[in-house]
């Protein structure tokens, strides 16, 4: 699936993907996708919590070699 804007944030911890997905979609339009790289194992419920808060849809999570990829579809 292709994203509209991509985000890399490897290498950060908590709260600093979230903060910086949340920047993202703020300038983006309603139904666009982000596409958000993570290293933080965390971030996979933290995605999860951020998506329910926010009313933004967690589209698809994926864990790759050690490497987290959440795409959110801008509400």
């Amino acid at each position: 699936m292709d994203a509209h804007k991509e985000l890399d944030t490897r290498g950060l911890n908590c709260p600093l993907p979230i903060l910086k997905a949340k920047k993202a979609l703020a300038e983006m339009n309603s139904g666009e996708l982000l596409r958000v790289w993570a290293t933080d194992p965390g971030s996979l419920r933290d995605f999860q919590a951020f998506a329910k808060q926010t009313g933004n849809e967690l589209v698809e999570q994926q864990t790759l070699q050690g490497e987290f990829m959440h795409l959110l579809r801008r509400r």
